[in-house]
Parts: C-alpha cells; structure tokens; sequence
C-alpha cells in the first residue's frame, strides 16, 4: 500500500501461562516495536496493540498445576508479560487482556455476525470424552504415542518433539491428562468456518496479490495449506474457561443465550483482541477506533512467528473479510530462534525468561537502559528472518563488544572526548575552503543512509537496516583514523591553520554523532535519548525528517561531557548464564522423570502458548551432536536392515504441511514410505534422488498411508535435512553397513 493514511500495527497475543523467553521477543516483538518506533518518528498516525492471550484449555492445564484457577494464572502472568515487556523497551499503544468485558462483547457479535450470515457452519462429531472426568476433551487434554515419529508424550494437537501438526484421531493409544484413562468417543455439535468456501479468494489475494512482498516462508506456508485444500475448522470447544458460545433464534435479531458447556475456541477469539483492544485505546484516548479496521487507507501488519502464519495469513483473513473488516497489508513472519545448540524451550528448562533476563542484567545496576539496548541490539542482530538462528552467550559478549562498544560507543565517546579537548567543549565551524574529498565522503554516506535504512526498515529488513546504522558508525571511525585530530593538534604550534583541519574533522564527526542517534533511535531507543543529554538537544531531534541533515548541531553550542553508552559483558557472566542454564535444564529433567514415576501419565507443565511466536516446533529435538543415545550391542545393529534405493515419486501429503509420500524403488521392489521432509524439500526436486532406507522398520499408518519404511536423515547446524546416501550412485536394494 503506497501513502497510507493511517497504521495499525499488531503483535501476535502472548498466551498468559507462564512466562515468555527471549525467542519470543525476538520473533513477534522487537521486529514490530522497531518498525511502529520508525513510523512514529516519521510522525504517521500509528497504532500498535497487544496483549495477553487469557482463554483455552492450557490455562486450565495450568491453573491445575499450580494448584489455583484460571483467572488467577492470567491475572499472574498478565502482569508479568506486560511488566517484562514495558521494561525491554517494547512501546505498545495498549497492552489488553482478552479477559477483558469488551473483548467478550466484541468476539460474541463477531462470531454472532457470522453465524446470522450464514458463514458458520453446525456439525455434530464423534469427540474424545473422559467418563471418569465427565468431560469432553480438548486436544492438550490428550496424550498418546505420535504417529510421525513416535513420541510417547504428543499431544493432541501438536508433538513437541518433531513439530507436526496433529488431531487426537491420530494419535496411537491415546489417553486423558486428567484421569489416565483411555478415553471414548461421544458425539456433540460445534459451529465450524467452513475455509473451503474461499480458497479462490485466498489464492487470489495471497498467491497473486502479494507475490512480490510477502516473504517467501509465508507464501510457501500458505501455498501448502491451499494445495492441499482446506477444511472447515472448529470456532467453538467443549470447555469451561472460556467466551461462552452466544446462541438465540434462527432471526437475526433476539435474545442471546449461551450454549451450554461451549465456548469461543481460542484460536477464533484471539485475533479479534486486536479489535477489542484497538476499541479500549480509543476509549482511553477519546478517538474513533473504526477507520482503523475498516477504512482502506489504513495499513495493517501482523508481526508474528512461523507458528502463526496460518492463523494470520489465511483463517483471520477470511474472518475479516465476512466481517467487513480491511485485510493485513503484510504478515511478516520470524522464523524461530535457538539456544546454545539446541531447540528453545520453556517447557524443557533450556530458554532465557525475560523475566529472568531483566533480573539478571537490567535491574541489577544503575545502568540497566544499557543492557536492554544491548539484548535488543543482538536479538536483532541475529533476528531469524529468514531462517532459524541461534543465540548463544558468547555471541552475545562479542556481539556487544565488537559492534555496541568498539564501534558505536567507541565513535561517539571519541568524538566528545576530542572535541572537549580540542574545541573547548563546542561545535567547532565548518571552513568550505578546506574540505577535501574524505569529508565529502562522509557527509555523503550520512545523507545517502537515510534512504537506505527506511527502505530496509519498510521491507521489514530490521538485521540489515541496523547493520547499516552500526557501518555507519565504522565509517566514522575509519574516517577519524585517517584524519588523526590529535595529530594534527601537536603542529597547532607552528602552523595555526591546523585548527581549522581540526575543526573540520570534529564538525563532521560531531554531525555524524546526532544522525546515528536519529538512525538508532528505532533500534536502541535508550542509547539514542543518551546521545541527546549528552548534545544538550530535546528528543524532537530525533524526528525522522533530521536524518541525513549536516547542521544539526549549531557551531559553538558547547556540549556534556562523554557518558558510556555501553558496557562489555564480563566472562563470569557468561560463565554464570551458561551455567544457570544447565541447571535449569537438568532440575527440569529431574523433576519430569520423578512425575513420570510417580503418576504414570506425564502431564505437560508448561503448554505450548497458541498465539504468540513460540519455539516449540521440534523443542525436543536434541541439539547436533551434543546429545548420545543408549549404547546397544552389535547383535542390535545388526538387526536393523539398511538399504539404498531411488525415489521415483513424491508428492505431498492432505492436510499435512510437512508430511511427503514417496514411492523408492529398492531393486527388489518399489515401496510406499511417508517421511516429514516437506518443508525441506519440493516433491519434484527429489524424484531420481538416491536414499539410505530402512527397509525392516513395521509399517505405520500416517494420515491414512501406510508408511513401509524410514528415509535416514542427516540436520545440519542450521536445522536443515540433508539425505544420507552414497558418494556415487550404486544399484538399488544395495545393502548398507
């Protein structure tokens, strides 16, 4: 959308049962705080909301770990999440609640809409229901054996283990969470939206419309779902925290009632907080909150995980559209972000809290603004915006020394330092007479930087753009080393003109000071109001419309003296971190396997939030070669049949995003075997390709394919999948060992 009127910008919703990790921020928050922080300071009309994602089942879950109800769980965490999230510098306009009163009143004539339109659907299924509990149950109500890759701890709706997407049908010896028992199924009615009515719309606007900027993990996520056709989808479940199910009269108008023991599902009422939330800010504000959900000139942009695409690229647009709502201009997806070699996980005790983080580094001293500049700066720095990334300690150490503190900090406190000693603490003048081509280098590169970091800021490029204002910086850094001042000082003496040589050289640098807090100002907003003490200067500075601007200190406006504006982070601390880390994990292990023991069913203690940026695909997964299973014997190895054949077919799998079925030809035989590859690999690419199978593994069904086989696999430290097979080709069915 070329000149909007207005923006609203969103952050998918955190799910209020537990705290939330430094991946998080990194996916959903950082990248939308930066962006709004931008248009702010082009002074556009934005709004940016959020808030705590308070309903579904895993808030019951919670509530019956800690021994408490719900609402106290969401009240508890609630606050924490807003807390940690004002305190690392993210700027919401609101941070809501879907507990909220008007958000309640906002879902139910949102679905209420639909359903008196005719765009909900009623359909009576066979469900999991607990007879010992007397309860229906929801997906994480239950656990059982993965179908994929054989994780005895899946849930219903998803494994942690390898990430595939699941329905309770599938799993193998499924049990209830909350008696053990083995459930039955029972039949109930539930609304559904019906997707499959709008493919055409979806394929249309996504595929065509947006082909040329939306990233490409967006578009090859959602181009997978709409080959392999959608489905209707439950809005409403069988619970009873929730948005209870607002039915009355076939006529559109009449008395409201709730349906009993039925609410909202969490997935359709989540995204509507976005409404409900733009609905609160305009009542705390006195403005009108409607051209901002239904008014063309307005641009929306959801910032959100790759857990989360499929929500807010397909299934919240379709209900947008039926509600008369505007369409997301852009959904610009993070990828997720790894710790120290192995996946994030709250669950499993191997992730950094920003709770903890603010504990540890921002409440801890005087000069905590520096440590949240500096988590934002390496978050960023190392942003997965294409593909998963990881962040390690050490990284974290260099990345602060060798970029915030040798580079930056390091040009700026030169800079005052020399001008107090050489200029008497003022803006030296600028003599044109003099200024040879380094200085017009310079004073190129700070008016050209402009136009290159918004054009990356407004593609959501924010690692690039930052790398630009950090070059920037170097740039000074170079350009005073060439010219040595302080060299140039010693021959005052002899040849009072060198001043003038001076003079230059600091004015320059001076200005250069004042655009790279204008231009980090998105970024490390701390570090940027420091600079501004520091010049003797009001915030207003900061406005985009001074960036690239030669003169924005006036000569002869005296200075402060130099503050720090970054600190190194010590090797204890580092020693420290890793070191809590692994206790943590390991406290954790413990404590799991004593439940394990003990109550014979495990019950998962920290769910999996549903709308937020959460690095649980794949969590248990262990980290590249980190991790040594059980030895075995030879006469165990042996027993496993190894066998190198050719694909000669693939395809991908209904209702499966990650899920190929291939056809491998073992010489003896062609077989059918269904490997989760999909987002790794496209069918087409395979076909000929040479595999390591293992040939004597029982058959599974997946999806309703047997699956007669095992396609061996190798993941690099990137996280991708590469084939095991031999250096040159060899006849099929050739052994291996």
């Amino acid at each position: 959308m070329t000149d909007p009127k207005r923006y609203l910008i969103t952050s998918a919703l955190p799910y209020a049962n537990g705290p939330k990790h430094i991946g998080h921020l990194a996916g959903a928050y950082l990248p939308a705080d930066i962006y709004v922080r931008y248009l702010r300071a082009q002074k556009k009309d934005v709004v940016y909301v959020c808030g705590s994602d308070e309903h579904g089942a895993a808030i019951t879950i919670q509530a019956m770990k800690e021994n408490t109800t719900p609402r106290e769980i969401v009240d508890k965490y609630h606050a924490m999440l807003k807390s940690n999230m004002a305190d690392l510098g993210i700027s919401f306009d609101i941070y809501h609640r879907t507990s909220a009163p008007i958000h309640h009143e906002t879902a139910r004539e949102f679905f209420t809409m639909l359903n008196d339109n005719g765009d909900l659907e009623i359909k009576e299924t066979e469900q999991y229901f607990d007879e010992a509990s007397s309860t229906f149950l929801a997906d994480r109500y239950i656990k059982g054996t993965c179908p994929v890759c054989g994780n005895e701890n899946a849930f219903g709706d998803q494994c942690e283990k390898c990430g595939s997407t699941l329905s309770p049908e599938e799993l193998i010896n499924p049990k209830s969470t909350l008696s053990g028992n083995t459930p039955i199924k029972k039949l109930t009615q539930h609304w559904y939206l019906p997707l499959n009515r709008h493919e055409e719309f979806l394929r249309k606007w996504i595929l065509e419309e947006h082909k040329d900027d939306w990233k490409a993990n967006v578009l090859g996520q959602c181009k997978s779902w709409l080959d392999a056709g959608l489905q209707p989808r439950a809005v409403t479940r069988d619970l009873d925290w929730g948005i209870k199910v607002p039915i009355g009269p076939p006529a559109p108008h009449g008395g409201i009632s709730a349906a009993a023991g039925k609410v909202l599902y969490v997935w359709f009422d989540a995204p509507i907080g976005y409404i409900s939330a733009t609905k609160q800010w305009a009542i705390d504000n006195n403005k009108d909150w409607k051209p901002y959900w239904y008014n063309d000139d307005t641009k929306l942009v959801h910032f959100i995980g790759k857990d989360n695409i499929v929500f807010h690229a397909i299934i919240f647009p379709v209900m947008l559209k039926l509600h008369g709502n505007i369409l997301p201009d852009n959904v610009p997806s993070n990828e997720f972000m790894n710790l120290e070699g192995d996946k994030m996980s709250t669950s499993r005790g191997w992730s950094i809290e920003m709770e903890d983080y603010i504990n540890d580094f921002v409440k801890k001293e005087n000069g905590g603004d520096q440590m949240v500049d500096a988590l934002r700066y390496y978050l960023n720095a190392i942003a997965p915006e294409t593909k998963d990334s990881e962040f390690t300690w050490k990284g974290f150490q260099d990345s602060v020394k060798g970029e915030l503190v040798d580079v930056f900090g390091n040009f700026v406190n030169r800079a005052f330092v020399l001008m107090h000693k050489l200029c008497k603490g003022k803006v030296p003048p600028l003599h044109p007479a003099i200024i040879d081509d380094i200085d017009k280098a310079l004073l190129s590169d700070i008016f050209n930087a402009k136009a290159t970091i918004a054009g990356l800021i407004e593609s959501y490029k924010f690692r690039d753009a930052q790398y630009e204002v950090i070059d920037l910086a170097r740039k000074g850094n170079k350009y005073m080393q060439e010219k040595q001042p302080w060299i140039v000082a010693k021959s005052l003496e002899a040849n009072p003109e060198a001043q003038q040589l001076i003079d230059n050289c600091l004015h320059i640098c001076l200005q250069l000071t004042a655009n790279l807090a204008v231009y980090i100002n998105p970024f490390l907003p701390h570090a940027a109001k420091k600079m501004c003490y520091m010049m003797k200067v009001v915030n207003k500075i900061l406005d985009w419309e001074n960036a690239g601007k030669p003169n924005l200190l006036s000569v002869g406006y005296s200075l402060r003296e130099p503050q720090l504006l970054f600190r190194k982070i010590d090797d204890t601390e580092v020693a420290e971190q890793v070191e809590k880390l692994k206790t943590k994990s390991e406290k954790i292990k413990m404590d799991t396997a004593s439940s394990n023991l003990s109550e014979g069913v495990a019950l998962n203690t920290s769910p999996v939030t549903q709308d937020t940026q959460n690095n649980t695909t794949s969590q248990n997964a262990p980290a590249e070669g980190r991790e040594v299973k059980p030895e075995i014997g030879f006469e165990d190895f042996v027993k496993i049949d190894l066998k190198v054949g050719t694909i000669v077919a693939a395809e991908k799998v209904a209702k499966a995003d990650k899920l190929l079925k291939l056809e491998v030809d073992l010489g003896f035989e062609t077989r059918t075997i269904v490997s989760g590859i999909a987002l790794h690999f496209e069918p087409a690419a395979i076909v000929g390709k040479q595999v390591t199978v293992v040939t004597n593994l029982a058959p599974r069904k997946m999806r309703g394919i047997e699956s007669n086989g095992m396609i061996l696999m190798a993941e690099d430290a990137d996280g991708k999948l590469k084939f095991v097979n031999p250096d040159e080709a060899v006849k099929n069915g050739s052994g291996v060992s």
